[in-house]
């Protein structure tokens, strides 16, 4: 039974594969743009009285890597990945939006992320989302990255949590 599973969830995501397409882009893609600025949106209820603290680390001018995931044309999702230091990329902004939810979305860019990240010659993946995003945190997790004490400006915050991947 368990093998079954895993086959079918390989089938699965060929499928989903086929009816999502990728472009490699930058910051100044306009379907990204408004990607992020729903994102944006969606940060700002869930953070509250935080969401300027968080805000100023979220800028998404000069990112030279950034993917959006399109469905019959229409943007359903990105991400990106920025240097943070030495072999390290960090990745930001990721978002699909609400009813494009539950098909695999985030885990297929993720993955394209860490596959350019790899292209890059980078080594690892690090990241920070909040707790309040369990359905991030669900998809970080299930894709094999690691918990990690808070990093860089997130040290200290309560309400941030941070992972890594090892690429």
């Amino acid at each position: 039974m368990l093998r079954w599973h895993a086959e079918w969830s390989i089938m699965a995501f060929v499928y989903l594969l086929t009816m999502v397409t990728l472009l490699r882009t930058d910051s100044t893609n306009e379907d990204y743009r408004k990607l992020v600025s729903e994102l944006d949106k969606d940060l700002a209820a869930r953070d509250g009285d935080d969401a300027p603290f968080f805000a100023q680390y979220n800028k998404s001018d000069d990112i030279k890597y950034v993917i959006v995931a399109y469905e019959n044309g229409i943007a359903v999702g990105s991400g990106a990945i920025k240097h943070y230091e030495g072999d390290t990329v960090e990745i930001k902004r990721m978002y699909v939006p609400l009813e494009h939810r539950g098909k695999g979305i985030a885990s297929i860019v993720l993955k394209d992320l860490e596959l350019w990240a790899k292209e890059l010659n980078y080594a690892k993946c690090i990241l920070e989302t909040g707790k309040k995003m369990p359905e991030a945190i669900r998809v970080y997790e299930k894709n094999g990255y690691a918990l990690i004490p808070n990093y860089g400006q997130y040290a200290g915050v309560e309400e941030s949590v941070c992972f890594e991947k090892l690429l």
